[in-house]
């Protein structure tokens, strides 16, 4: 008997599918400038809401902000670029010295300074000067982690088997074909002749 072949039709074929609808991205319209706001020293987007802008801010974060629009008694889904001028200055005050407006201890970002062992809030520029101080009296004291800063390596007891590699100094992995390779290259390695025990006198 001949060996007997089976088609396959093509399934589906001359069916045309159909087109998925791309989905149209939002124009940005250049023709409208955009509203900036300087708050603390630092350019703030002034069509977003304050609770939102403020997170722009280096130091402020989701709790903090809302936090200061509470203190500041301004709405967190108010636009800042409608506020007024006394009420953004108010609002740069609660920024500087949160503790003195009921803002809780706990949300403040250095609390017991070692100069003054008042909490404090520190934003932008202020923050990366205390953090590069503070990293420094590390270093000047000699302490375990003030070493660490100064070799590059992490602090908080992290492994450096596998990351932390850019530094030079880590354990790493080494494969047995290249360990063979190693020792292949270094040569045979002879040991030195054994001298004879000597023989127990009669």
């Amino acid at each position: 008997m001949g060996s007997t072949k089976i088609r396959v039709k093509d399934v589906g074929k001359g069916k045309e599918e159909p087109k998925k609808e791309e989905k149209k991205k939002p124009e940005i319209r250049r023709d409208i400038p955009q509203l900036i706001i300087r708050v603390a020293g630092t350019d703030l987007d002034g069509g977003k809401s304050v609770m939102r802008a403020l997170r722009k801010i280096k130091g402020i974060g989701v709790a903090t902000s809302n936090a200061i629009c509470l203190a500041a008694k301004i709405g967190s889904s108010t636009k800042l670029g409608s506020l007024s001028e006394t009420e953004i200055t108010n609002l740069e005050n609660v920024i500087k010295n949160p503790t003195n407006f009921n803002v809780p201890a706990f949300l403040v970002n250095r609390r017991k300074d070692p100069a003054t062992g008042s909490d404090m809030h520190l934003t932008s520029s202020d923050l990366d000067i205390a953090r590069r101080f503070d990293v420094q009296r590390y270093i000047n004291l000699r302490t375990y982690r003030g070493w660490r800063h100064m070799l590059g390596q992490p602090v908080r007891g992290q492994r450096t088997r596998s990351t932390f590699r850019a530094t030079g100094m880590t354990v790493g992995v080494m494969k047995k074909a290249a360990l063979q390779k190693a020792q292949a290259a270094a040569g045979p390695t002879t040991k030195p002749a054994e001298t004879p025990a000597p023989s127990p006198k009669k």
